[in-house]
């Protein structure tokens, strides 16, 4: 998988991600409508206005994008409803030849990190029959319970030939109260790193490893380090746009290859309508303020980083 994903984003020149992270607030009024006038005020409705507002975003992006990330959390929020629309909206971007990275931020031990592992990458055998649940295509793992944690998702990523994203310098503010700490004379998540490395040595592709890190444009001196530490990981970074990173600060990610990230953008894309940019397309055409959007951080991103 993590060969396709490469071979995406070179064919495209498009080392980007869309995260479907949606919210109520973020819903046109005419999907919500409808959505609540088949189905009322329930649950069921908010799923379904959530998934149709995907979708009209996935089919005005996809020959743009080589992936999505869909936040689980922002459907789980509605409840079962809400899962059944993480999972329709997975579906649906694969039909449109999507890599899906589902941003899921697991992380436990033993038979309980194999059961997430199986869930979100893997397959479930029952009976005579095989299925996928969830059917991502890469995993975002948090590391702090260590190799018992990680493992099970590699093993499964083996056997399924997918992915995993490690949190390694993540974007939000407050991440140095425990990544930044010293220690052995380094800060915490140089050491994750070196770990994600050694892990990703044992597991690669054909120039990347399976074994991928995530590191926030927020803190692209942080980026530069990680970068030399992790010479073949190929490395998710949140924090563009909306959080604040740009593509002039992107180009420390990048390998001399100008590949080895690949550079998230959720609300800044998905809510695109919503801003002075692009208020002229109104909640009506929502989805093409999102195209505009994916079209003006490619832009950007190619600039910054000289492709």
């Amino acid at each position: 998988m993590i060969n396709k994903l490469m071979n995406e984003i070179k064919k495209k020149n498009a080392p980007v991600v869309v995260g479907l992270d949606p919210n109520l607030s973020m819903i046109p009024d005419h999907i919500m409508n409808k959505a609540i006038k088949e189905y009322g005020e329930t649950l069921e409705a908010a799923a379904e206005a959530v998934f149709n507002f995907n979708k009209g975003i996935i089919d005005t992006t996809y020959d743009l994008i080589p992936a999505v990330k869909p936040q689980i959390a922002m459907y789980e929020q509605f409840g079962v409803p809400g899962v059944a629309a993480y999972k329709r909206t997975v579906d649906y971007a694969k039909s449109k030849g999507l890599v899906i990275i589902a941003d899921v931020k697991r992380g436990d031990i033993g038979s309980t990190s194999a059961a997430y592992a199986l869930g979100h990458l893997g397959t479930i055998k029952i009976g005579s029959k095989e299925y996928n649940p969830f059917d991502g295509d890469f995993a975002t793992v948090n590391p702090y319970l260590g190799s018992d944690g990680v493992k099970p998702f590699i093993d499964i990523c083996k056997e399924r030939n997918k992915g995993i994203f490690v949190l390694v310098k993540t974007s939000n503010p407050s991440s140095g109260e425990f990544q930044d700490r010293i220690i052995d004379g380094k800060p915490l998540y140089e050491h994750v790193g070196e770990k994600v490395r050694e892990w990703g040595d044992e597991f690669m592709g054909d120039e990347y490893s399976y074994v991928g890190a995530v590191v926030g444009a927020t803190y692209p001196e942080m980026g530069e380090k990680l970068r030399k530490i992790m010479p073949r990981t190929l490395i998710l970074v949140p924090g563009y746009g909306a959080q604040g990173g740009k593509g002039s600060d992107l180009k420390p990610f990048f390998n001399e290859d100008k590949l080895g990230a690949i550079v998230n953008s959720s609300r800044g894309i998905i809510a695109a309508y919503k801003s002075e940019k692009y208020q002229q397309f109104g909640s009506e055409n929502y989805n093409d303020a999102s195209r505009k959007a994916v079209e003006d951080m490619l832009l950007d991103i190619r600039t910054g980083v000289g492709l």
